[in-house]
């Protein structure tokens, strides 16, 4: 039965369609093709979904190899909630691409653009689902070296410099992480992530393993966008094209955070990683990160530079979440990782929209938008409200379930901190709102329209995605208590 092979349809589909758009070499067909495979991504992904909650995790082994021998796809609760994250982002995103795309990247590079979209949505499928170590990082420089070319694409001159820096640093971080798996071969013999879980224990006292798990830290936190670790991300996400900015904000750094989910509770096991006294360091860093770079977003003129520095601030809250080594914490995480995806897909997809009008992201640009472009503005102003935090939004839902974490915890220091930073949302979320509402466009200024029904239909369905997560919050808070109590109860 086609079922059975699902977990590798859902990367092999991807990965030999991306050929095909350099073969048909005209961009509307790319993006048809493109598009066909996004949604039936995520109609996989809802399968699987459907089976790893009514039956327990998937094992696939490839070639028909026994684990730890062959390389084993497994599809737990937590890389299924993935995989459905991924997924469907990137099919919502594919229904906005065709016009965006268009506007801002030549004719002739539109077909490399949907091999290259192809290929990183089958790299962080593949990273999702992957039940080996070593075939993770594979997957990892699949989504990392065609998201290089995804960036470039963009119209500044300034796209090649900032995917030259991206690919520079996470070249380090993927090295970084390489070396950390070559250190647990080394202790372990093996490369298959549910035997690492079993072997690592009894060497987990060893220098060796102190310094695998620093190296995979510090290379999964680059590829993240983890605070000191980001540099790269503000210019890659402010000089790539609206699409591409909207698809990596959503995906890319959620799937590292996957990883290193992986990594600490699933490899090292939560035991093993207390005994190595890491929680303060991710605490620290997810403090810092959250009132720094909410700060620093608030000097900001470019939009698309503002949210960028905010993406870095909200993988602090899941960094604080990780830090409590509790389920409630984790269970924050998982919820804001799943929100999070969903406010910043809307907010630069409506910035991609007021882009294809206005061809500028600048503030000032902006001005009078809110009675020229009343849709896009309205999801940009509700994709701004769950970023602060308001109640009815998802926003509301991840930050309340991180403070009661952090209450229960006895943090409440870091409960103050995460609304203090909420506040600080709130002004640079204010800054957009005041020159759009409140300042009319400038005299002489070209009259704008309201961008293309076909572009506000996807915008709208993340927008109200936002608004139904944050009101009915079975789905999202079921499956990541369940996810939580999966992790920090050690099971591989």
């Amino acid at each position: 039965m086609i079922s059975t092979h699902l977990p590798a349809l859902q990367v092999v589909i991807p990965l030999l369609s991306a050929p095909i758009c350099v073969i048909l070499r005209r961009g509307y067909p790319s993006w048809l093709l493109s598009l066909f495979v996004s949604w039936l991504s995520f109609a996989i992904s809802v399968n699987l979904l459907g089976q790893v909650l009514a039956n327990g995790p998937i094992s696939y082994l490839l070639g028909g190899w026994a684990a730890p021998w062959g390389i084993e796809y497994k599809v737990d609760i937590l890389s299924a909630f993935v995989l459905l994250l991924v997924s469907g982002i990137g099919a919502v995103i594919m229904l906005f691409a065709p016009q965006s795309v268009e506007s801002e990247i030549a004719k002739d590079r539109i077909s490399l653009f949907y091999t290259m979209y192809l290929l990183t949505f089958a790299g962080l499928l593949g990273i999702a689902i992957t039940g080996d170590a070593f075939n993770l990082f594979v997957f990892l420089e699949i989504s990392s070296l065609s998201t290089y070319v995804l960036v470039s694409l963009g119209t500044s001159k300034r796209a090649m410099t900032a995917a030259f820096r991206y690919l520079i640093l996470g070249t380090v971080g993927a090295t970084f992480y390489v070396i950390g798996v070559g250190l647990m071969y080394q202790m372990t013999g093996t490369l298959n992530i549910a035997d690492l879980a079993e072997r690592l224990p009894a060497v987990a006292e060893t220098r060796t393993i102190l310094i695998a798990l620093a190296f995979l830290t510090i290379g999964i936190g680059l590829k993240a966008g983890l605070f000191p670790l980001h540099i790269w991300l503000p210019n890659a996400y402010c000089f790539a094209p609206s699409v591409v900015t909207s698809f990596l904000a959503a995906t890319a750094t959620k799937v590292a955070v996957y990883v290193l989910l992986r990594v600490y509770f699933t490899v090292f096991g939560i035991e093993t990683i207390k005994m190595m006294a890491v929680e303060e360091l991710l605490l620290a860093i997810g403090l810092i990160a959250i009132v720094l770079m909410s700060t620093v977003a608030i000097y900001q003129n470019d939009v698309k530079r503002l949210l960028a520095y905010s993406s870095v601030a909200q993988i602090g809250y899941m960094v604080i979440g990780i830090s409590m080594f509790t389920v409630n914490g984790l269970t924050a995480t998982l919820i804001h990782l799943f929100n999070h995806a969903l406010m910043k897909a809307a907010l630069f997809l409506a910035l991609a929209s007021i882009y294809y009008r206005i061809k500028s992201v600048n503030i000032q640009d902006m001005a009078g938008l809110g009675k020229a472009m009343p849709f896009s503005m309205a999801a940009f102003l509700i994709g701004g409200f769950s970023l602060i935090g308001i109640p009815l939004t998802v926003g509301f839902v991840s930050k309340w379930y991180l403070i009661v974490a952090a209450l229960e915890n006895g943090w409440w220091p870091v409960a103050v901190l995460i609304l203090f930073s909420s506040l600080l949302a709130v002004i640079y979320i204010w800054k957009i709102v005041e020159v759009t509402y409140l300042k009319p466009r400038k005299d002489g200024a070209q009259k704008i329209s309201e961008s293309p029904l076909a572009m506000l239909i996807p915008i709208w369905v993340l927008v109200c995605a936002n608004i139904y997560f944050g009101i009915d919050t079975d789905l999202t808070v079921s499956v990541a208590e369940a996810i939580s109590q999966d992790l920090i109860g050690g099971k591989p």
